[in-house]
C-alpha cells in the first residue's frame, strides 16, 4: 500500500462526499424526493442514463420525471394506458421509447408484489448464503445479484432485445458501472448526506467500485489498477485494493477516483 497515494485519496473523498456534490451530480434526481419508491425509480432511470455529459443526464431524467407528473412510483404502479401516451418520443442517447416503455411494464410488475426495489437484486440472492461463510460470500453478493437482476428484469413476456444493452451483467464481462453506482446510492450511508443508505441485506463492505474510462485512467496512472481491459475483472481488482485502505466502505472512494477523472482531469 502507497501511504501517499491512500493520504491523497482520503483527502479527496473528504473533499467531494459533501452536499454540495449533489447537484452537478446525476445522484440529484434521486434527492428530489422523500418517499423510498420514487428515490428507488427516480434512482434507477438517472443512473441508468448516466453516460455522457452529467449536464444533459440531469436534464433528460428532469424531462422523464416531468413525463410522469413528477410522481414516478405513482406513474409507473397506477398509469393507464392513454398515460403512456407522455412517454412516446422520450429520447436519451441510445435508450428511446420502446425500453422506457418496458421499464415502466416492469415496475408496475414488480412492486405490485414487493414494497421495494432492493428485493429485485438480494433476496433470491443472500438467501442462498450459507450462513457459516457469510462474511466471505457478502463479497461474491453484488456479482450474482446484478446477474439475478439482469435475469428478472427481462422475465417478462416480449421483453425487447434491444433494452438489453442497458441493463448490464458481469457474465457479460461489463464493468456494470451505472447499475453498481446505483447500488452505492441505495446502500452506502455515512451521514454525509450524498448516498441515501435506504437498502439493508448487504453493507456498503459489499459493493463494487462504479468504474469507467476515467476512473479506470485515473487508476492506472496511480498505480492502483494493472488490467489493461475495462471490465468486470477490473472493477473487482480496483475494489479489492480499495478493500485495503477501508475494508468496511471500499466504494467511498469512486467520489475521489471519478472526480479526479472528470472534474480534475487528473492525468
Amino acid at each position: 500500500m502507497n501511504d501517499g497515494i491512500h493520504t491523497m485519496l482520503d483527502q479527496k473523498v473528504k473533499q467531494y462526499n459533501r452536499i454540495e456534490f449533489i447537484d452537478k451530480d446525476p445522484i440529484c434526481i434521486p434527492h428530489l424526493f422523500t418517499r423510498q419508491q420514487d428515490i428507488e425509480i427516480a434512482g434507477f432511470f438517472s443512473a441508468i442514463f448516466a453516460w455522457g455529459n452529467r449536464t444533459t443526464i440531469i436534464n433528460k431524467s428532469k424531462e422523464l420525471l416531468q413525463r410522469m407528473d413528477n410522481a414516478p412510483f405513482e406513474f409507473c404502479t397506477q398509469h393507464q394506458e392513454k398515460d403512456l401516451k407522455k412517454l412516446l418520443s422520450f429520447v436519451h442517447r441510445t435508450f428511446n421509447d420502446t425500453d422506457l416503455l418496458y421499464c415502466i411494464e416492469f415496475f408496475k410488475h414488480h412492486y405490485a408484489k414487493h414494497k421495494s426495489l432492493e428485493n429485485a437484486f438480494f433476496v433470491d440472492v443472500l438467501h442462498k448464503i450459507d450462513q457459516k461463510n457469510k462474511q466471505k460470500n457478502e463479497l461474491e453478493a453484488v456479482e450474482k445479484a446484478l446477474t439475478h437482476f439482469q435475469a428478472y428484469f427481462f422475465s417478462l413476456e416480449d421483453a425487447p432485445v434491444r433494452t438489453k444493452k442497458h441493463i448490464s451483467s458481469p457474465l457479460s464481462g461489463s464493468t456494470c458501472k451505472r447499475l453498481n453506482m446505483f447500488l452505492r446510492w441505495m446502500v452506502r450511508q455515512d451521514k454525509q448526506g450524498v448516498d441515501f443508505g435506504i437498502w439493508k441485506k448487504i453493507t456498503p463492505a459489499s459493493l463494487i467500485i462504479p468504474i469507467d474510462v476515467h476512473v479506470a485512467r485515473v487508476s492506472r496512472a496511480l498505480g492502483i489498477l494493472d488490467r489493461k481491459q475495462t471490465d468486470w475483472q477490473a472493477a473487482i481488482e480496483l475494489t479489492n485494493y480499495c478493500r485495503t485502505l477501508d475494508p468496511k466502505d471500499p466504494v467511498k472512494y469512486d467520489f475521489a477516483l471519478f472526480s479526479l477523472g472528470v472534474i480534475e482531469k487528473f492525468n
